[in-house]
């Protein structure tokens, strides 16, 4: 079997805690001939991978440079709070910011929520370089931390849990590609099936033209038969009204 070259493949840059599997099978569906390679970025390397071309689309948080990339949102993630299990607020059903106002919280430096004002005490230790790390500073009791739920999935461990934080910053997943192909099929489809989009959809490179409609053929009706055609055809064929009259007895 030839394997398809590197241009003839798509490659979907991948930021930390993005799940497409969905939407990758509809791909290898519709388009097995190009196929999908995921590429794993930083959410700091996702615009920068699009601009070099090292991705042809990626899936990544906002915000984006919007003079240089194009971003269609796609849904808002929703922030937990990730503490060890044997912890008071596991208590709680959701976790507020009052909640946490004695609390430290310690924010890496590969932070996606952006919060400038939270609650609690800072951490006086060095700030971890990313998510990982700072989800081992949890397990080890320093302090608690606010992510996206994608991210405390993706960094799970059996001695930690997480818990809904409400009224706090909230980060959205977007599918974002260069200016420059705006107006390449492939991204087109790829839009297409993120949306739901059936494969017969005007707008996706797989739709395929309508069926043509065949008429069927109509019957040409018999023409009409006169008076004297019907009267000699009955005399043939003996029906009534046209058989022929009984010879009376002498």
């Amino acid at each position: 079997m030839t394997t398809p070259d590197r241009d003839q493949r798509f490659r979907l840059a991948l930021t930390p805690g993005m799940q497409p599997t969905a939407w990758t099978r509809t791909w290898a569906d519709r388009l097995p001939d190009r196929p999908l390679d995921l590429v794993q970025v930083t959410d700091a390397e996702a615009g920068t991978v699009l601009l070099n071309g090292t991705a042809d689309a990626a899936l990544l948080r906002l915000p984006v440079d919007r003079d240089r990339l194009h971003a269609i949102p796609l849904f808002t993630e929703v922030t937990v709070l990730v503490l060890p299990k044997d912890h008071l607020l596991t208590a709680l059903d959701r976790i507020t910011p009052a909640d946490l106002v004695e609390e430290t919280l310690i924010t890496p430096a590969d932070d996606v929520l952006r919060w400038t004002d939270p609650p609690g005490e800072p951490s006086l230790l060095p700030t971890p370089e990313t998510t990982a790390d700072a989800v081992e500073l949890v397990a080890a009791g320093v302090g608690l931390l606010a992510v996206p739920m994608s991210l405390a999935r993706l960094h799970h461990r059996k001695d930690l849990t997480y818990r809904p934080l409400i009224d706090a910053p909230d980060s959205q997943a977007a599918l974002a590609w260069t200016r420059a192909r705006e107006d390449d099929p492939l991204i087109e489809e790829l839009i297409g099936i993120i949306r739901g989009r059936t494969a017969n959809s005007s707008r996706g490179r797989a739709a395929e033209p309508p069926a043509t409609r065949t008429e069927p053929k109509k019957r040409t009706p018999p023409p009409a038969r006169t008076g004297r055609e019907t009267s000699a055809s009955r005399r043939r064929t003996g029906r009534p009204g046209g058989g022929t009259a009984r010879r009376r007895g002498r």
